[in-house]
C-alpha cells in the first residue's frame, strides 16, 4: 500500500538533510515551493514539513520559513554506569528531560517477575514509560518495570525525574546495574513518539539495577534512536584479567 504523500515528502527531504544536501542552518524549500515540486496541496506540504519538526530536524520561524537544525549526536557511556544518564548528558553540554507517558501499577509478565525475583505473593509492578529528550528532541523510549513498594512511595518523583537519581536521592541505594545492548525496528508506538519512519532501526538499551544486598529492584529497556544517542564502554585489561582469574 503506498505511504501517504505528506509522508513520502518529509522522507525524501529527511534523507537529504541527514546526507548533507540541506546543511544546518540552511533553508527548507517553503511550503509554495513544495507544492509547485511535489504537484500537491498546501495542506500536504504543511503536513511534511510538520512531520520533520516533529522529529526535531528543521525549526519553523514565523515569517521566515524553515530551517535545518544541528542533528547533534551524544554518548551515553557505560564504563560507569553509576554516571547516572542526567549527569552523563551535563557534562556534554546537553540538556535532558523526560515526559511521563504511563505509570500504573501492573501484574508484570514472567520474564519480568523472573528478573526482579518477585515472590509468588508479589503480584504487582510499576510499569513506566516515559520519552527521554535531550535539548527538547526525543531521543528514547523508556519503559520500566519498579517493585510496586519503591513505585507506589517515590511515584510523584519518578513521574517527573530519572529513575535511578530518583531512588539514590531518597535513600534507596543501587549498587550496580547489568546491561545488554539489542537492536529492533520502530512499532507504530515508537515511530510516533520518536518521531521516525515505522521500521527505522532502533537500538535497545537492556538494564537491571541491584542494591547492596544483591535485589534487583528495577528492571527495563530504552528504546533509542541511532542518529541521536550512542553508547560507549572503555575495556580495561586489568578488568579483562580480573575476570579471567
Amino acid at each position: 500500500m503506498p505511504i501517504p504523500l505528506h509522508l513520502a515528502i518529509s522522507e525524501q527531504l529527511r534523507h537529504q538533510i541527514t546526507n548533507g544536501e540541506f546543511k544546518p542552518g540552511e533553508q527548507l524549500p517553503s511550503e509554495h515551493q513544495l507544492m509547485l515540486q511535489f504537484a500537491v496541496s498546501r495542506i500536504t506540504a504543511r503536513r511534511a514539513i510538520a512531520n520533520l519538526v516533529n522529529q526535531g530536524l528543521v525549526v519553523s520561524q514565523r515569517g521566515k520559513g524553515v530551517f535545518v537544525k544541528e542533528q547533534r549526536k551524544v554518548t551515553y557511556s557505560l564504563s560507569s554506569p553509576m554516571i547516572f544518564f542526567e549527569a552523563d548528558m551535563l557534562r556534554q553540554g546537553v540538556t535532558s528531560s523526560i515526559r511521563n507517558l504511563v505509570f500504573k501499577s501492573v501484574s508484570p509478565p514472567s520474564t519480568i517477575r523472573q528478573t526482579l525475583q518477585l515472590s509468588p505473593n508479589q503480584s504487582e509492578v510499576y510499569l513506566q514509560k516515559k520519552l527521554l529528550l535531550l535539548n527538547d528532541v526525543p531521543v528514547a523510549v523508556d519503559i520500566t518495570y519498579i517493585l510496586a513498594n519503591l513505585g507506589k512511595t517515590y511515584a510523584k518523583d519518578l513521574k517527573q525525574h530519572m529513575t535511578f537519581p530518583t531512588l539514590e536521592q531518597n535513600g534507596v541505594l543501587i549498587d550496580r546495574i547489568t546491561a545488554t545492548l539489542e537492536s529492533t525496528r520502530a512499532n507504530p508506538e515508537t515511530s510516533e513518539y520518536l518521531g521516525v519512519p515505522l521500521g527505522e532501526p532502533l537500538i535497545v538499551y537492556c538494564y537491571t539495577a541491584y542494591t547492596p544486598a544483591h535485589q534487583p529492584i528495577v528492571t527495563g529497556e530504552a528504546l533509542s534512536r541511532g542518529d541521536r544517542l550512542a553508547y560507549s564502554v572503555e575495556i580495561r585489561k586489568q578488568d579483562l584479567q580480573g575476570r579471567s582469574e
